[in-house]
């Protein structure tokens, strides 16, 4: 149980860091090389993984909450504007839904890591 508790705090900057990946690897088969700027994204959570800093982790923490929150407030109103759904679009709506709130949690774990801990 203490590993756990030890090795927690990483597991924000690990999320984002793998949804980074995923999406480079899905930008880099249909457009190529010009995916590789989104791997300049990861550079913050790779630098908190080696070498953690308070203040880069609780700005990181309010940016995100910020587009977590508007992320939150768009598919809202998606939702709440499609009159028909077939069974693709329903399936998307869940897994959007999923990512949506999982970045919000991550965004807010990083925010109580930089306030509650000291690195």
């Amino acid at each position: 149980m203490e590993k756990i508790s030890k090795y927690s705090r990483f597991v924000p900057y690990l999320y984002f860091l793998a949804v980074i990946a995923y999406w480079f690897t899905h930008v880099n088969r249909s457009v190529g090389i010009t995916a590789y700027p989104i791997l300049l994204f990861g550079i913050p959570f790779l630098w908190q993984l080696i070498k953690p800093n308070n203040k880069l982790n609780f700005s990181l923490g309010i940016t995100f909450v910020c587009l977590s929150s508007y992320m939150i407030l768009a598919y809202l109103s998606d939702l709440f504007n499609i009159v028909t759904l077939s069974i693709q679009t329903k399936q998307f709506m869940v897994f959007g839904g999923a990512f949506v709130v999982a970045n919000f949690v991550m965004a807010l774990w990083m925010i109580r890591n930089s306030l509650n801990r000291s690195f």
